[in-house]
Protein backbone atom coordinates (compact mmCIF):
# COMPACT_ATOMS: atom_id res chain seq x y z
CA UNK A 1 0.00 0.00 0.00
CA UNK A 2 1.31 3.46 -0.85
CA UNK A 3 2.57 5.68 1.92
CA UNK A 4 0.07 8.47 1.20
CA UNK A 5 -2.81 5.99 1.31
CA UNK A 6 -1.61 4.62 4.64
CA UNK A 7 -1.22 8.13 6.04
CA UNK A 8 -4.72 9.07 4.84
CA UNK A 9 -6.21 5.94 6.46
CA UNK A 10 -4.37 6.63 9.72
CA UNK A 11 -5.66 10.19 9.84
CA UNK A 12 -9.20 9.00 9.09
CA UNK A 13 -8.91 6.40 11.86
CA UNK A 14 -7.70 8.99 14.37
CA UNK A 15 -10.56 11.33 13.51
CA UNK A 16 -13.11 8.50 13.63
CA UNK A 17 -11.96 7.54 17.13
CA UNK A 18 -12.30 11.16 18.25
CA UNK A 19 -15.79 11.38 16.73
CA UNK A 20 -16.75 8.13 18.42
CA UNK A 21 -15.87 9.63 21.82
CA UNK A 22 -17.77 12.85 21.11
CA UNK A 23 -20.85 10.91 19.97
CA UNK A 24 -20.62 8.73 23.08
CA UNK A 25 -20.48 11.80 25.33
CA UNK A 26 -23.49 13.27 23.50
CA UNK A 27 -25.30 9.90 23.84
CA UNK A 28 -25.79 9.80 20.05
CA UNK A 29 -25.82 6.01 19.84
CA UNK A 30 -26.66 5.78 16.13
CA UNK A 31 -23.74 8.03 15.16
CA UNK A 32 -21.45 6.20 17.56
CA UNK A 33 -22.36 2.83 16.04
CA UNK A 34 -21.68 4.26 12.58
CA UNK A 35 -18.28 5.41 13.85
CA UNK A 36 -17.57 1.91 15.18
CA UNK A 37 -18.37 0.37 11.77
CA UNK A 38 -16.21 2.94 10.01
CA UNK A 39 -13.39 2.32 12.49
CA UNK A 40 -13.59 -1.44 11.92
CA UNK A 41 -13.39 -0.89 8.16
CA UNK A 42 -10.35 1.35 8.52
CA UNK A 43 -8.62 -1.12 10.81
CA UNK A 44 -9.34 -3.90 8.33
CA UNK A 45 -7.91 -1.78 5.50
CA UNK A 46 -4.77 -1.11 7.56
CA UNK A 47 -4.33 -4.72 8.68
CA UNK A 48 -2.04 -5.52 5.76
CA UNK A 49 0.43 -2.75 6.60
CA UNK A 50 3.54 -4.25 8.17
CA UNK A 51 5.97 -1.32 8.20
CA UNK A 52 5.18 2.31 8.86
CA UNK A 53 7.27 5.16 7.61
CA UNK A 54 8.99 6.85 10.59
CA UNK A 55 7.02 10.06 9.93
CA UNK A 56 3.73 8.13 10.12
CA UNK A 57 4.51 6.53 13.48
CA UNK A 58 3.35 9.78 15.08
CA UNK A 59 -0.16 9.09 13.75
CA UNK A 60 -0.08 5.56 15.11
CA UNK A 61 0.92 6.93 18.54
CA UNK A 62 -1.93 9.47 18.42
CA UNK A 63 -4.37 6.71 17.47
CA UNK A 64 -3.20 4.64 20.45
CA UNK A 65 -3.67 7.60 22.80
CA UNK A 66 -7.13 8.45 21.42
CA UNK A 67 -8.14 4.82 21.77
CA UNK A 68 -6.96 4.85 25.40
CA UNK A 69 -9.04 7.96 26.06
CA UNK A 70 -12.10 6.18 24.68
CA UNK A 71 -11.37 3.04 26.70
CA UNK A 72 -11.06 5.13 29.87
CA UNK A 73 -14.34 6.95 29.13
CA UNK A 74 -16.22 3.71 28.46
CA UNK A 75 -14.76 1.96 31.51
CA UNK A 76 -15.48 4.90 33.82
CA UNK A 77 -19.03 5.09 32.49
CA UNK A 78 -19.55 1.37 32.99
CA UNK A 79 -18.27 1.61 36.57
CA UNK A 80 -20.60 4.53 37.26
CA UNK A 81 -23.59 2.59 35.89
CA UNK A 82 -22.66 -0.47 37.98
CA UNK A 83 -22.30 1.63 41.14
CA UNK A 84 -25.64 3.30 40.48
CA UNK A 85 -27.36 -0.04 39.99
CA UNK A 86 -25.79 -1.38 43.19
CA UNK A 87 -27.01 1.69 45.08
CA UNK A 88 -30.58 1.24 43.90
CA UNK A 89 -30.41 -2.49 44.57
CA UNK A 90 -29.43 -2.18 48.21
CA UNK A 91 -31.90 -2.95 50.93
CA UNK A 92 -33.26 0.08 52.66
CA UNK A 93 -33.46 -0.06 56.43
CA UNK A 94 -34.83 3.07 58.03
CA UNK A 95 -33.85 3.92 61.55
CA UNK A 96 -36.60 4.00 64.16
CA UNK A 97 -36.54 4.62 67.88
CA UNK A 98 -37.30 2.13 70.61
CA UNK A 99 -39.41 2.84 73.67
CA UNK A 100 -36.20 3.80 75.48
CA UNK A 101 -35.29 6.45 72.88
CA UNK A 102 -32.50 4.36 71.42
CA UNK A 103 -32.20 4.06 67.68
CA UNK A 104 -32.75 0.67 66.13
CA UNK A 105 -32.97 -0.60 62.61
CA UNK A 106 -36.38 -1.62 61.40
CA UNK A 107 -36.79 -5.01 59.84
CA UNK A 108 -37.77 -4.38 56.25
CA UNK A 109 -37.01 -6.77 53.43
CA UNK A 110 -37.47 -4.28 50.63
CA UNK A 111 -35.27 -2.74 48.03
CA UNK A 112 -35.20 0.82 46.84
CA UNK A 113 -36.10 -0.46 43.38
CA UNK A 114 -37.91 -3.75 43.64
CA UNK A 115 -39.37 -3.89 40.15
CA UNK A 116 -42.90 -3.80 41.57
CA UNK A 117 -45.36 -0.96 41.45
Amino acid sequence: MERETVRSLLIQLRETIRQEREHAKALDIDAMLADVKRKEGLIHALSGVTDLHPDDRRFAHEIREENRHNAYLFRATLNWIQETMEFFGRKTVPVTYSQYARSQNSIINGRLLSGRI
